[in-house]
């Protein structure tokens, strides 16, 4: 499988923000956000196998590990790293874009599925894959990236459609910031966690934490 990188951090985003966590980021991604912050990772890297993606993971000694991308789905060795995570006893967050099916992904309480909802911002709504919408379990989380008042209407109104059975976050990019992610969250009464980026309010757009 295609490595972009791999580093020991805090998780910045989601359910298990706070948590030292092993990242493996796996190169390439079918889509092309306007707000990617990770161009970087859509080419290049090192070729390892799964034998070797698990070794370095284990020399972080951390339970859990985030597979993160590019799109880790693209990959077809991905399964299998995952499938050997969890055997290990880590917990395994996969971030995924929504493009792509999460259906063969294994049923197991400690894996949790991290799926994007590409907002009209980003210039990637028309790629999302609406099935995966009534996939997603309790413990997996439906993450919105919005930028502007358009993009959290248009995440309210996938939310009061679909009625995704996890938790759904609302996280602002570009000049937006929490405050009025929180008041529309508020005004709106949804269901919703506003949350920042941690380890951009740590370590700034520094690679690799």
């Amino acid at each position: 499988m295609l490595v972009n990188e791999m580093f020991l951090s805090i998780q910045g985003e989601g359910g298990t923000m706070g948590l030292p966590t092993a990242f493996v980021r796996l190169s390439g991604c079918n889509l092309n956000c306007h707000w990617c912050d990770t161009r970087y990772a859509r080419e290049g890297g090192a070729e390892l196998s799964v034998s070797d993606v698990m070794t370095a993971v284990g020399a972080y000694r951390v339970r859990h590990v985030c597979l993160t991308g590019g799109e880790p789905l693209l990959q077809g060795e991905t399964p299998e790293l995952i499938a050997s995570l969890l055997t290990e006893g880590k917990h395994v967050t996969l971030e995924t874009n929504g493009s792509l099916p999460i259906g063969g992904l294994p049923a197991h309480p400690d894996l949790l599925v991290s799926m994007d909802y590409k907002c009209p911002s980003s210039g990637e709504e028309g790629s999302m894959l609406i099935e995966n919408l009534s996939l997603l379990r309790r413990k997996d989380q439906l993450k919105f990236v919005v930028s502007d008042v358009r993009d959290m209407e248009r995440a309210e109104k996938v939310l009061l459609r679909y009625h995704p059975d996890c938790s759904a976050i609302f996280t602002p990019v570009g000049g937006l910031t929490l405050g009025p992610v929180a008041d529309f969250v508020l005004s709106h009464r949804l269901e919703v966690r506003v949350l920042p980026q941690l380890h951009k309010l740590i370590w700034g757009e520094r690679r690799g934490v």
